[in-house]
């Protein structure tokens, strides 16, 4: 099986003030590096000062447009840009120069390991203090550990609208695995919403 990393150079971090998230972008690269299960680590971004920071400490970097709506639209089109066909894709987030070569391959292994599925991430548990950060994506998953909802806002939330310090909230990292040919549907923005009920119309699906 072939794998394809692609670190995303995030939005946010990569206008105006680049001296903190270059040596992000660094330091996730080097750690990504060392997972065993990827073939291929690419640098994805419509920067050009990212892109020459990047090819400056020795990353391979693939140019995409600034239409890209979120990462799953860049990594589709470095993908496209690729020589070689890959079965998974790892969309690794620029600014997560913490990430362990484990976890990396933790969920790689996962997602082979359950042909049911076309998608596999990491969570951890969350801070009380990171509760409200909508920076922050949260996640419920069932007690299979299959994702259910992913939310920027407190889930599952409460009517008290406080953290409940008894529940195992959980926080979702900024690695996804995603199998290159797959039916499934991500649903980001109300455009995402308006593509679903199209494909659901055309399919005769209710």
């Amino acid at each position: 099986m072939r794998l394809s990393g692609s670190i995303e150079e995030v939005a946010e971090s990569g206008r105006g003030h680049h001296t903190r998230p270059f040596r992000f972008l660094s330091r996730t690269w080097e750690r990504s590096k060392l997972a065993n299960t990827l073939d291929h680590l690419v640098v994805a971004t419509d920067d050009k000062k990212i892109a020459e920071c990047c090819r400056g400490f020795g990353a391979d970097v693939i140019m995409t447009s600034e239409s890209c709506q979120n990462g799953t639209e860049r990594c589709n089109e470095a993908l496209e840009k690729l020589d070689k066909k890959y079965d998974i894709v790892v969309n690794i987030q620029g600014d997560e120069p913490l990430i362990e070569p484990e976890i990396i391959d933790g969920i790689v292994k996962a997602l082979q390991a359950a042909p049911d599925a076309v998608f596999s991430t990491a969570v951890t548990s969350l801070k009380p203090e990171d509760a409200f950060d909508p920076n922050r994506v949260k996640c419920v998953v069932d007690n299979r550990g299959y994702a259910i909802y992913f939310s920027r806002g407190l889930i599952p939330y409460n009517k008290s609208g406080r953290v409940n310090p008894q529940f195992p909230y959980m926080l979702h990292l900024g690695i996804q695995v995603i199998k290159v040919d797959h039916e499934a549907h991500g649903v980001d923005t109300a455009e995402d919403v308006e593509k679903i009920e199209s494909f659901m119309r055309e399919r005769n699906l209710s």
